[in-house]
């Protein structure tokens, strides 16, 4: 037999319980085994297929339904994603032309767009996601953010280099706000510096875009009659392990 360490995020520690757990497999088990193991777990109110549409890791990365695992892994259960102190210097990269960071203080916009320009720039894009006080008609009090903070700071780097390579663009800053945000506060900033606009107009939007779809961060809303974790946008088409849809997060809350 062997253990592997299991980690809920988002809806799923609503569900399966707030902190990890060890669970014990047969050896050669792979994460379909597990998911099955899992299903078992879920609250009588649940319904059985809430599984159905999140995506797992296995050691901070995704893994498709036939990995095997072994003894050790740590194995995170994650559903869509949402669209402190800083890291510590070894999760962060603060090259020229990639900064990635996950931050629980306040985001200095004007501070971190100061510092992407360059002489060689002919633009500068920016996106700034800030909190609004109202979501699908009900009113919003505060948001609360989680994240796999590893996998998240890794997938962020990716996606920005990417970017780079992709588009052409010199530089780009990633800094998401994690924890508790108030009305009006920057949840994420995204800044793209280039040599010229199209590009960096292009980076920004599919950097978000991807953002929203791939890094493993969560939304709780906090409403003036309830709260709910945000449903999510349906994974990538390889990463989700069963369907496509984001049914995981439409659940009972």
């Amino acid at each position: 037999m062997m253990h592997v360490h299991v980690i809920p995020f988002g809806v799923l520690k609503d569900w399966l319980g707030s902190s990890a757990a060890t669970v014990e497999l047969p050896d050669g088990a792979s994460v379909a085994d597990l998911l099955e193991c899992m299903r078992a777990k879920l609250p009588a109110r649940v319904p059985a297929d809430s599984l159905r549409g999140i995506a797992v890791s296995v050691n901070a990365e995704y893994a498709r339904a036939a990995r095997l695992l072994s003894d050790g892994d740590e194995v995170g259960l994650l559903p869509p994603v949402s669209g402190g102190a800083p890291k510590a210097s070894d999760e962060r990269e603060e090259e020229p032309t990639v900064i990635v960071e996950l931050t629980r203080e306040r985001i200095d916009a004007g501070k971190l767009v100061a510092a992407a320009k360059r002489g060689e720039d002919g633009a500068v894009v920016i996106f700034d996601g800030i909190v609004r006080n109202e979501s699908r008609g009900r009113r919003t009090i505060h948001l609360d953010y989680e994240a796999y903070e590893v996998m998240a700071v890794r997938q962020m780097r990716e996606l920005a280099n990417q970017a780079r390579g992709r588009f052409g663009v010199r530089q780009v800053t990633i800094v998401h706000r994690l924890g508790r945000l108030e009305i009006g506060e920057t949840s994420i900033l995204i800044v793209v510096a280039s040599g010229h606009r199209s590009e960096a107009f292009e980076a920004c939007r599919w950097l978000i875009d991807n953002i929203k779809k791939t890094v493993p961060i969560w939304k709780k809303e906090t409403f003036a009659d309830g709260a709910v974790w945000a449903p999510g946008d349906p994974f990538p088409e390889g990463l989700a392990l069963e369907g496509s849809g984001s049914d995981a997060t439409k659940g009972p809350a």
